[in-house]
């Protein structure tokens, strides 16, 4: 079963500090990752600036598509408003049938604001308590949401990476 976890840090830094220590966390077994991306928000700024991790992205990866669907709806449609986030309640729905709700939505919304990070990871095998421990003084904060395997097919179908399909 894989799981999609969101890790909240105090400074705009910590998710790029924390997607560093993956690899080797990777590298120990302590975690096979198939995504990550990372959401980093400096005080000053208006909004947040997203990035998904290659070096990071294994075989199982979802692609650009499922980032910006994700960081969209949790970042930008409050934003935007309510004309452009009735327009993408059908994409939202796709991630709702695939086990990412309303509540995972808005905690992260309420937690991850300006002067914070988040470091996001579609994973499997994960031990989570012992991954934390190598986040030590970043006051790591764990939302998350775990996605059967039903719900993660549903994931990768809805989002299936487009970029890698040949044009015909």
């Amino acid at each position: 079963m894989a799981t999609l976890t969101a890790w909240k840090f105090d400074s705009p830094e910590g998710a790029e500090g924390a997607a560093q220590k993956l690899q080797s966390l990777q590298k120990e077994g302590l975690i096979t990752i198939h995504d990550a991306a990372t959401v980093t928000w400096p005080e000053s700024a208006k909004k947040p600036k997203t990035r998904q991790l290659h070096d990071l992205t294994g075989a199982g990866a979802l692609g650009g598509m499922f980032w910006g669907l994700l960081f969209g709806l949790i970042f930008f449609v409050p934003i935007l408003g309510a004309a452009i986030g009735a327009a993408t309640g059908a994409l939202a729905g796709s991630l709702t049938d695939a086990g990412i709700d309303d509540d995972f939505i808005d905690e992260t919304r309420n937690k991850v604001v300006p002067g914070t990070s988040a470091l996001f990871l579609l994973s499997d095998n994960a031990v989570l308590d012992r991954i934390k421990e190598h986040f030590p003084g970043s006051h790591a904060e764990l939302i998350h949401t775990n996605l059967s395997n039903e719900q993660e097919a549903a994931l990768r179908h809805a989002f299936e990476d487009t970029e890698t399909k040949p044009a015909g």
